[in-house]
């Protein structure tokens, strides 16, 4: 009934899609297995994609040929750059999304993707023969091969569903939890754990009373995720809304505590830090009298609500009890209470770089499996297990970035380098090269290099050589062009910048404070005539470049510096026992993680810098 794959990706999130894409357009011969065919890239809690720092990995995605960027720029119903008072450098983008149209784009480039098969089925074990990965076998029984597996199978494995007293199997509402491959791994020395996420209930939106909240528009300047230019971005947006919680809200919720599966130990997972239930909330900071809740619409043709910020468990009637006393929320009524859910997941130590473990050849996970959460975070890891499983079945040396080049490389090294106890989130503070590691720059960063690999498109290629040279000519014409004192006073006035005494550069100009290419150029004829050929892309990248020329060129330096520790490579059989001058602690993580090189060994939680220098020195270096 099956032939045989080349690779097989067991779940269809954001993970298992991205995975498929990129393993089927290198050219692996891909089947896509999952549970539920009607709920292939669900946003299973909110819908939106982006944010601080998961904006930029979702550009990262992009500029390396994955397809969420694309998704979300065909489905979003709001656009919002965060951070547009701080550096680029902290700059987000964040989109709202139709739920139900991104899942149904995501599905139709799928299906419009060459080499991609589907199945529906539950995977229940993995075909093993001596130390490698073989196939899977389905719950129907089916047993499939291939040359490598990548499974990412989110909150579905042995996941548990919690609302205030009530527990009942589950990978997501109304969908059955997966079960056999844990048990299989771990019977093969596999080490598993267990988690916890949670989600908000769905509200009726015209229950709703508005005039009672502030409104939150999107920016009317729409820039998007994707690097191509033939993306259709929406020509209209919906609003987002705020409101508080209150002393009120609180008392009542915390009559449910008693019966909160987190407080009365029925959870036994850990759930994410930076996105704590209200209870938590309620819990952690109990000087503060209200907190803030995003009204989110779920989409354009649809009244169903996102309460981002009420994300709890409690019992049902408690969490409809306390929303009706939340302002604008007097005549409530709910689709369905939030819940929090409890999976295993794998800890990701036991991967290598490449998101392949490290005790069976040729499997890979991605995603919630290695102990992450959020859309983005999981859709990075997709990618990139797919590229790798391609690489492997095709005896190519894995594709690996670095720290110093992608969020996405600094989120797979925090992972496999100091692993995680609690739910991992991607922040602009984890990356210590982050005025490098910009979301206006991904393509420049990543798309060479992915062409080379044979995924990015020649579009997306020639789309990243044309800003790169329009970057270059606009900043040798900045420095050749004067500007008259008379024709640039009303623009410097109203700037509040010092009018010109003299003729003057127009790149010296531009890095005074408050002064912006695009206006600067908006606002004199002739600089305007000078610079039509170029787009506000190219404009805007040009002026980051020259206003953060110092700083960028210091960051430049310091993985010049980074980059000499991370080619120092530890053989794969390095006997750490030989090391007697190590601490324990150090002799214990580097046996368990294997790192492959001095600079991932530095960053492991626990080793001294002088158990950096003993293994340099052991090394002859």
């Amino acid at each position: 009934m099956f032939p045989s794959y080349d690779i097989i990706v067991v779940g269809a999130g954001h993970a298992g899609c991205e995975a498929a894409a990129a393993a089927a357009n290198l050219g692996s011969k891909v089947l896509l297995i999952t549970m539920n065919m009607q709920t292939i890239a669900q946003m299973s809690c909110n819908p939106a994609m982006g944010g601080i720092a998961k904006g930029q990995i979702v550009r990262e995605i992009d500029a390396l040929g994955g397809y969420s960027g694309i998704v979300t720029d065909k489905s979003m119903i709001q656009f919002r750059m965060l951070n547009r008072s701080k550096g680029p450098a902290m700059w987000s983008p964040r989109a709202q999304s139709d739920r139900m149209l991104f899942a149904a784009t995501w599905r139709e480039m799928l299906e419009n993707t060459p080499n991609v098969d589907f199945y529906q089925d539950m995977v229940g074990s993995l075909i093993i023969k001596g130390d490698k990965v073989a196939g899977v076998v389905t719950g129907l029984g089916h047993h499939i091969e291939a040359k490598a597996v990548v499974v990412t199978s989110g909150t579905f494995l042995n996941g548990v569903i919690h609302i205030g007293e009530k527990k009942f199997g589950g990978g997501r509402v109304a969908e059955k939890a997966a079960t056999g491959i844990t048990e299989q791994l771990v019977s093969l020395g596999f080490e598993s754990d267990r988690l916890k996420t949670g989600t908000p209930p769905r509200i009726d939106g015209r229950s709703l009373d508005y005039s009672k909240m502030e409104e939150q528009k999107g920016d009317a300047d729409i820039i998007g995720f994707s690097y191509l230019k033939n993306i259709q971005k929406p020509t209209k947006q919906r609003s987002c809304w705020i409101t508080y919680t209150s002393p009120t809200v609180h008392d009542i919720l915390k009559t449910g505590f008693d019966r909160s599966p987190m407080y009365t130990g029925r959870i036994e997972g850990v759930g994410p830090r930076y996105c704590p239930s209200i209870e938590d909330k309620i819990n952690r900071f109990a000087e503060r009298d209200r907190h803030q809740l995003f009204i989110e619409p779920e989409g354009w043709n649809t009244v169903e609500i996102y309460v981002n910020g009420f994300s709890t468990s409690l019992p049902e009637e408690v969490q409809y009890k306390a929303l009706k006393e939340v302002p604008g929320f007097e005549n409530v009524r709910i689709f369905r209470p939030g819940y929090a859910i409890e999976y295993d997941y794998f800890p990701p130590t036991q991967l290598k770089h490449s998101l392949e473990t490290k005790a069976l050849n040729n499997l890979f996970f991605a995603g919630q499996i290695n102990g992450t959460t959020g859309y983005e975070e999981a859709a990075c890891q997709g990618l990139m297990a797919g590229i790798n499983a391609h690489q492997k079945t095709r005896a190519h040396e894995p594709f690996i970035l670095k720290r110093s080049e992608a969020y996405i490389g600094v989120l797979i090294d925090d992972l496999i380098s100091k692993g995680t106890e609690e739910p991992y989130r991607m922040f602009t503070s984890r990356a210590e090269f982050r005025t490098l590691l910009r979301q206006d720059n991904a393509d420049l960063r990543l798309t060479e290099m992915s062409h080379r690999l044979g995924l990015a498109s020649q579009d997306r290629l020639d789309n990243t050589l044309a800003k790169k040279e329009g970057v270059e000519k606009v900043k040798e014409l900045l420095k050749e062009f004067s500007l008259e004192p008379a024709e640039s006073e009303q623009y410097l006035t109203e700037k509040n910048s010092a009018p010109l005494t003299q003729k003057q550069k127009a790149m010296q100009i531009l890095l005074r404070p408050n002064i912006d290419l695009i206006s600067m150029r908006n606002s004199i004829p002739r600089l305007r005539t000078a610079l039509k050929e170029f787009d506000n892309d190219t404009l805007e990248q040009t002026e980051i470049q020259v206003k953060y020329d110092v700083y960028i060129e210091k960051e430049k330096e310091l993985v010049k510096k980074m980059t000499q520790l991370e080619d120092l490579l530890i053989p794969d059989n390095f006997n750490y026992d030989h090391l007697s001058s190590l601490s324990n602690e150090a002799l214990q993580k580097f046996k368990r993680i294997r790192p492959r090189t001095l600079g991932q060994a530095s960053r492991i939680s626990g080793v001294n810098p002088s158990d950096v220098q003993i293994l340099m020195v052991y090394m002859g270096r």
